[in-house]
């Protein structure tokens, strides 16, 4: 997937002016985040689960080397096949490599964000081999010309139900149905001689289980245990290497808060732990299983101030109550992680000059980091993104010398107060008789779109003098 990042701010304005877009994405306030407020209920120490689990997911990431090694081992004992990717283009040709091997000539594919890092797709169809999105919302993406997710795990969160029935009639061409429940028949009838016929099966990994070699898999579908399980003779799994956790332990502490911070479940519809390919004497299970396991800038987190990132399960809580997410859309981002986590994801991964925008791409208020099962400190992570902007020179010259203006005066109160009681008296009388300023010289971006409240009364400083007193 292109990264194309760099024009968020274009974005940002079609996706205000879509009112389609606008209504599909009331769904997150809607149903997501009530749903998250009432299963975290059900639990009787949410927060000590929580600490539980930070706790687990740092361990695992202080000693990722010894885990990732204890995976590898067990893995390969069991019978799978371990292979370490630095890049996401060497994952993708890892696994081109793989179908050419056992003359694959189609792929059904469970959801997995990481492939979409590998722009895996596109590879292999490069290679000649035929894949099928088996998820309903990447299968509604995928025949909709190839169109990207727009959230992590909703992907299809953008589109309306009506969108959806028109998109089916005109490629299934069939009439056109706009009840939900016949929706999913006619797509699942449409994927089922895939699922019959596919050589290979390729899924994510929500994690892997160091001391038995095991990946466990999260979905609400059952289309992953299709293609992991039932027909293909060869299982691939994609995933980043800090998905690792020490013990079933672990796994089970954090199962009990992705799903209620994803979707407002209990728990998933399936859930599976896949270990090795079959055995002599098992009826179901791939004959080959192989770990595509991908660094792609992972380990350049590692022991620096943002290795808090690499603790993300990908639940997508921070998105569902981000208010910048819920106007724009994930598409606005403009690669394979949006929202807050994206935010700081993606300059991490693909660079911080090619994502200027991002930092900024949210008002920090703090909602992130509140709803954040592993407690990343997203706010945090992003104003240090902004720093380093600033110290790069990557912002814009009138950006760094206002700041920097302010700053000067700021260390200087004798210099500031006057200043900000000066600015405040300018701004009261700009704003009339209704209070609101509708044009502000040398910030045009803000009051362009909006008008802004006029200062009333004395200062904060004067006000609390007075209070003292």
């Amino acid at each position: 997937m292109q990264v194309q990042s760099m024009h968020f701010k274009a974005r940002s304005g079609q996706k205000l002016a879509d009112v389609r877009l606008q209504q599909n994405l009331k769904i997150l306030s809607q149903r997501w985040t009530v749903g998250r407020t009432n299963a975290i209920a059900e639990l009787d120490d949410f927060e000590g689960t929580r600490d539980e689990a930070v706790e687990r997911r740092n361990r695992a990431l202080a000693n990722l080397d010894a885990y990732l090694e204890r995976f590898e081992a067990e893995a390969t004992r069991r019978g799978a096949t371990v292979l370490w990717a630095e890049t996401p283009e060497e994952a993708s040709r890892l696994v081109v490599a793989i179908a050419k091997k056992h003359e694959v000539a189609k792929v059904t594919k469970s959801k997995s964000m990481v492939s979409e890092e590998m722009a895996l797709n596109r590879h292999l169809e490069a290679a000649g081999v035929k894949v099928v999105e088996t998820d309903l919302g990447e299968y509604i993406l995928q025949i909709n010309d190839n169109e990207p997710p727009s959230h992590i795990v909703a992907p299809v969160v953008h589109k309306s139900k009506d969108e959806v029935s028109d998109l089916f009639a005109r490629v299934h061409n069939r009439p056109r149905l706009t009840e939900i429940p016949a929706m999913t028949r006619e797509a699942r009838e449409f994927l089922r001689p895939h699922f019959l016929s596919s050589d290979m099966g390729v899924s994510g990994g929500n994690f892997l289980v160091a001391e038995t070699g095991s990946v466990a898999v999260f979905t609400n579908e059952g289309n992953e245990g299709m293609c992991t399980v039932l027909p293909p003779k060869v299982h691939v799994v994609v995933t980043g290497i800090e998905k690792v956790l020490p013990t079933l332990e672990d796994l089970s502490t954090v199962a009990r808060l992705l799903p209620r911070s994803a979707t407002g479940q209990s728990i998933s519809n399936y859930f599976s732990i896949l270990t090795g390919p079959r055995a002599p004497g098992e009826q179901d299970g791939p004959e080959h299983m192989y770990f595509v396991l991908v660094d792609g800038g992972r380990t350049g987190l590692l022991g620096g101030e943002f290795q808090d990132m690499l603790r993300c399960i990908r639940c997508g809580a921070c998105m569902n109550h981000c208010p910048v997410y819920q106007k724009i859309g994930g598409h606005t981002y403009g690669w394979v992680y949006p929202g807050p986590m994206g935010s700081v994801l993606t300059p991490a991964y693909v660079g911080i000059e090619k994502t200027l925008d991002l930092p900024q791409a949210a008002t920090l208020c703090g909602e992130c980091h509140v709803v954040c099962p592993m407690k990343i400190p997203l706010p945090d992570l992003l104003r240090k993104l902004r720093e380093k902007q600033m110290e790069r020179g990557l912002r814009p010259w009138r950006e760094r010398a206002g700041l920097a203006a302010w700053a000067f005066a700021a260390k200087r109160p004798g210099l500031y107060r006057p200043m900000v009681r000066m600015a405040s008296w300018v701004l009261a009388r700009l704003g009339g008789e209704n209070g609101r300023i509708g044009s502000l010289p040398m910030a045009g971006g803000w009051t362009a779109t909006r008008d802004l409240p006029a200062p009333s009364g004395p200062t904060f400083k004067e006000r609390w003098a007075k209070q003292r007193h």
